[in-house]
């Protein structure tokens, strides 16, 4: 199992000879103008992918599949929209399939509840993109679960801390969490992403090491890497956690 962060949410992990490209965010900065509900006038994405367009299209031409968790454009922009072919399997929540579907791709599979790739299982699970209003104008999103004989990756999506990732926790008992973290923030309701203090929680209660991505891309996202490396100090728990860089592998087993 290997895993690269891209940016953002844009993971390239490779599973079983299997390259999954999950949340597809790979536009030029700025591409996708300010986001609603904040008062922060920067054009989004707020950095540029990692890496040239020579390197974007052997990153296309390798990828097998594509994982959404949800169709919010940091995670699903035009740009990923344009380059991905149109035939390529693209795994996402029912309530996004006509959506996908609608923009010219062919081979759209629901994920339900559970689903076989190429001898990799995928588990759809349940989170909470904030909760009161703001929940309910972010929607629905899911996460999943990746499992591979022994090994099981827990890929959160957009969720805060909640009873929905308890219970995925329980149920699925994860080698490896992906957290979708920078406290992001609207000028409506409260966090809609994990923040420090919901990893503080997270790490309590989840005994393995966790990864913490999402972060200094988009501006609704208030937490930087410095400032969860300082909880973490602050906390003695540095040592549980990885804060990968944009394009960097941080998991080859």
């Amino acid at each position: 199992m290997k895993v690269r962060l891209i940016r953002n949410a844009t993971l390239l992990i490779t599973i079983n000879e299997q390259t999954l490209l999950i949340d597809p965010m790979l536009g030029h900065r700025g591409a996708l103008g300010k986001f609603p509900w904040i008062d922060d006038i920067r054009e989004n994405p707020l950095t540029n992918l990692p890496f040239d367009d020579y390197e974007l299209q052997r990153i296309i031409e390798q990828t097998d599949a594509v994982l959404l968790t949800h169709l919010h454009p940091d995670h699903w922009d035009p740009k990923a929209q344009e380059i991905i072919p149109k035939n390529i399997p693209i795994y996402c929540q029912p309530e996004d399939a006509l959506v996908v579907e609608q923009v010219g791709f062919k081979n759209v599979i629901s994920v339900e509840k559970k689903i076989d790739f190429n001898g990799i299982e995928i588990f759809k699970t349940d989170g909470k993109h904030g909760l009161g209003e703001i929940g309910e104008l972010m929607g629905k999103v899911s996460g999943y679960i990746l499992r591979y004989k022994k090994e099981s990756l827990y890929i959160t999506g957009d969720t805060i801390w909640c009873e929905d990732v308890i219970n995925t926790i329980d149920e699925f008992k994860p080698t490896f969490i992906i957290v979708n973290g920078g406290g992001a923030k609207f000028n409506i309701g409260e966090h809609v992403t994990m923040n420090t203090s919901d990893v503080g929680k997270l790490l309590e209660y989840y005994p393995n090491k966790i990864a913490i991505v999402h972060l200094e891309t988009v501006s609704p996202a208030l937490e930087s890497r410095q400032d969860i490396v300082k909880f973490l100090s602050d906390n003695n728990i540095t040592d549980k956690v990885i804060i990968p860089n944009d394009g960097e592998e941080f998991m080859n087993k």
